[in-house]
């Protein structure tokens, strides 16, 4: 087990930008995370933070996982969006959350080094978001005990994952990292308020008791920040939570920026090219 907890390490201080986008459709996200990431590979810009939201609800797929895990009927009944994300994990269904990524090189001191490495300190700073809302939230990377029975089921926040945020052993924030020769994108989602398990009305599983079997479990395994502490948290003050935790503990000077007229011009592309296209979405 590698410990998430050691001494908060000392680094010089930088400047990041910390840009807050509006909410937006699935594809538009996912094509400003890579349209950053190009940019930071080109060193136009400035290591990113950036803080954002979905709008409609989106189901977001893991890089390698298969479209036929998505009941596209009822995605469309429920008026929700699919996007096929550039980083690994399980499905998502991105609503009433705050989100995250984090662009940087991969030279860069808090992103040096390999995936879980590099996650061990950025979980300091999302740690200390949590506690910052209140929450008792704990981390660690120790690889979860599976067995040859056991499958990965199509829902992110039901299936362990070697780089969990626990709040009493039950799941808080999904993250998934992606290292390019650009550099290194991370991002994550922290659930605010809503049901969890609406997530497995857009999904495809063998029999109806078998969806239920995998809400309960989502249940048992993950849960909101209102579920925890029993009021709504707002999206404006989890993300002032996140800018200061950044701030704090990896010793940034967070300038707050817009994206620029390259990368917005680079997120329209990648919009029609890639995250909007059956090519990208239906790739397996």
């Amino acid at each position: 087990m590698l410990d998430l907890n050691p001494p908060t390490p000392i680094y010089p201080l930088a400047q990041w930008r910390i840009i807050k986008t509006p909410p937006a459709m699935g594809a538009w996200n996912m094509a400003v995370d890579e349209a950053i990431l190009e940019a930071v590979g080109r060193r136009d810009v400035l290591p990113t933070l950036r803080l954002f939201a979905w709008e409609p609800p989106c189901l977001s797929l893991g890089y390698a996982q298969p479209v036929s895990d998505v009941d596209r009927h009822s995605l469309a009944k429920h008026g929700w969006d699919l996007v096929r994300r550039p980083t690994g994990g399980r499905a998502i269904l991105h609503t009433d959350e705050l989100t995250y990524s984090v662009v940087g090189k991969s030279d860069e001191p808090r992103l040096v080094g390999g995936v879980l490495e590099s996650y061990r300190r950025l979980a300091q700073a999302l740690l200390e978001a949590l506690h910052r809302l209140g929450l008792p939230a704990e981390a660690n990377l120790e690889e979860p005990a599976t067995t040859s029975k056991s499958a990965p089921g199509p829902v992110c926040f039901e299936t362990p994952s070697t780089y969990e945020i626990t709040v009493n052993k039950r799941k808080l924030i999904g993250s998934a990292q992606a290292r390019r020769k650009e550099g290194v994108l991370q991002h994550g989602s922290l659930p605010l308020l809503g049901d969890l398990a609406r997530i497995t009305q857009g999904l495809n599983f063998s029999s109806e008791e078998e969806r239920q079997r995998a809400s309960e479990r989502l249940h048992k395994r993950a849960f909101t920040v209102q579920e925890f502490l029993g009021n709504p948290v707002s999206w404006e003050t989890a993300a002032e939570a996140f800018r200061g935790a950044f701030a704090q503990v990896l010793n940034l000077e967070l300038l707050p920026c817009e994206l620029t007229s390259a990368e917005l011009f680079r997120t329209d592309e990648l919009v029609r090219e890639k995250y909007n296209h059956p090519s990208w979405t239906e790739r397996i």
